[in-house]
C-alpha cells in the first residue's frame, strides 16, 4: 500500500505540474484580441487568437533563407502557406504572433522541440538536430506573411 500511495504521490506530483505547465504556456499563447476569420481551407472556420506587440522589420535576407530552409525541409507535409493542413496556415500563424525577436526566438524553439495544444489537437514533431539559427530564419519567413 505504502508503493502505491508513494507511486500515486510522485505521478500526482509530476501530473499537476505537467497541468501547470501546459495550462500556462495555453495562456500565454492566447492574447484579448480575436480574428474570426474564416480560413482559406474549404470553408473551415478558425479562430486566430492574436497576440498584441509591435511588428518589427526584418531582414530581406533572413526572410529568403528561411523560404529556402523550408522549402528542403517537411514543412510542408502539416503547413501550407494560405490553407489549413494538418496543422494551422502559415499566414494563421503570422497573424498570431508579432515580428520580434522575442516570439521568433520563441516558435524556433517549438520547430525544434515540437509542440502540441496552440493550435488544437495537432501534434508538431521535433526537429532536434535542426540548428537554432536556421528555426529562427524559418520562423521569421512564416511570420513575414501578411497579417490580413
Amino acid at each position: 500500500m505504502r508503493f502505491f500511495s508513494a507511486l500515486f504521490h510522485s505521478a500526482g506530483s509530476v501530473f499537476c505540474l505537467a497541468l501547470m505547465a501546459g495550462m500556462l504556456l495555453t495562456a500565454c499563447s492566447q492574447g484579448p484580441a480575436e480574428d474570426s476569420e474564416n480560413s482559406a481551407s474549404a470553408g473551415k472556420s478558425r479562430k486566430v487568437i492574436i497576440i498584441p506587440g509591435e511588428d518589427e522589420p526584418l531582414a530581406p535576407e533572413l526572410i529568403q533563407r528561411g523560404e529556402v530552409l523550408i522549402s528542403y525541409s517537411d514543412c510542408y507535409d502539416c503547413h501550407r502557406k494560405e490553407s489549413e493542413g494538418k496543422g494551422p496556415s502559415f499566414s494563421d500563424i503570422a497573424r498570431r504572433y508579432p515580428r520580434n525577436p522575442v516570439y521568433i526566438d520563441l516558435l524556433a524553439r517549438k520547430v525544434i522541440s515540437g509542440g502540441f495544444g496552440t493550435w488544437g489537437y495537432p501534434i508538431m514533431s521535433a526537429h532536434p538536430k535542426l540548428p537554432k539559427e536556421d528555426a529562427q530564419a524559418m520562423v521569421a519567413y512564416v511570420l513575414s506573411f501578411d497579417k490580413r
